[in-house]
């Protein structure tokens, strides 16, 4: 997590690859979280053009993923 604006409920968040990446507050409300901090490491989904639609803090699922009746994961 870059930054974030709780008045505005849009942040921004570095990549892997040094790259940043808005966020607005679509996403932030799709994430179900109440606030972020600068320096939390985040999960994010974009959509096909790239825009962010969800984040979760790392290591939690993204929102609606996986998909209902999908099966989990083989462990390992």
């Amino acid at each position: 997590m870059r930054g974030f604006d709780p008045a505005t409920r849009s942040g921004t968040v570095f990549c892997d690859d040094g790259t940043v990446v808005a966020f607005g507050a679509a996403a932030f409300d799709a994430s179900g979280l109440r606030l972020l901090r600068p320096g939390q490491r985040v999960t994010i989904s974009r959509d096909g053009g790239g825009v962010i639609t969800s984040l979760a803090l790392a290591g939690f699922p993204l929102p609606g993923y996986p998909p209902p009746g999908s099966a989990p994961a083989p462990p390992g």
